[in-house]
């Protein structure tokens, strides 16, 4: 037997082991999906093999990547390599590797030589932001509020809103974005 098969045949372990973590029922896990649940019972008894068909819906129902699902060996560096995109004179660097979901960013919004015009932005999702040096001007709406270093907001992105330094230092930002409207939440369960 090959480190191929001995992988492919601890999926289902895998795959139950999960599952459980998250407190979740095989009939839980059969709605989220649209699989059935006698496939998913052959999936973790190891009777059935799992393809992408049926790790795709999974993935996404656990909120893992397919590499934690089917216990993929190490295959390299772990470090996220960023590349830094310029936005008119704001910097922003993606935090996040995968498609889909919350995506992390952080901004580095400069100090201008001259006042300028705030030009407010809609689109659809939602926003959280923390600062993380700096002093924050967000226009929120009819709102216009400054945030400094340890400071947290966050919106829904309908609303015309505009991100500006207010003082003397460039402004970095941490933001967390859903584009289909996810909040960022804490979750915690007591044991």
């Amino acid at each position: 037997m090959s480190h191929v098969d001995d992988v492919i045949d601890a999926v289902g372990r895998r795959l139950r082991e999960i599952r459980l973590r998250r407190g979740l029922t095989i009939a839980e896990v059969s709605a989220a999906t649209g699989i059935s649940a006698s496939t998913l019972s052959r999936l973790e008894s190891g009777k059935r093999r799992a393809n992408l068909e049926l790790l795709l819906p999974l993935s996404a129902t656990y909120g893992a990547p397919l590499d934690d699902l089917v216990g993929a060996p190490y295959t390299g560096d772990p470090r996220v390599h960023i590349k830094p995109v310029r936005r008119g004179r704001q910097t922003f660097m993606s935090l996040t590797r995968r498609p889909g979901g919350l995506q992390a960013y952080k901004i580095i919004i400069p100090v201008t030589p001259a006042p300028v015009a705030p030009d407010l932005q809609t689109h659809e999702g939602y926003e959280w932001l923390y600062v993380l040096n700096g002093t924050l001007r967000l226009l929120l709406g009819d709102q216009d509020l400054v945030l400094r270093p340890g400071e947290v907001a966050e919106f829904a992105t309908h609303v015309p809103h505009w991100l500006g330094a207010a003082g003397e230092t460039p402004v970095e930002v941490l933001v967390l974005f859903g584009r289909q409207g996810e909040r960022a939440h804490l979750r915690a369960r007591t044991t």
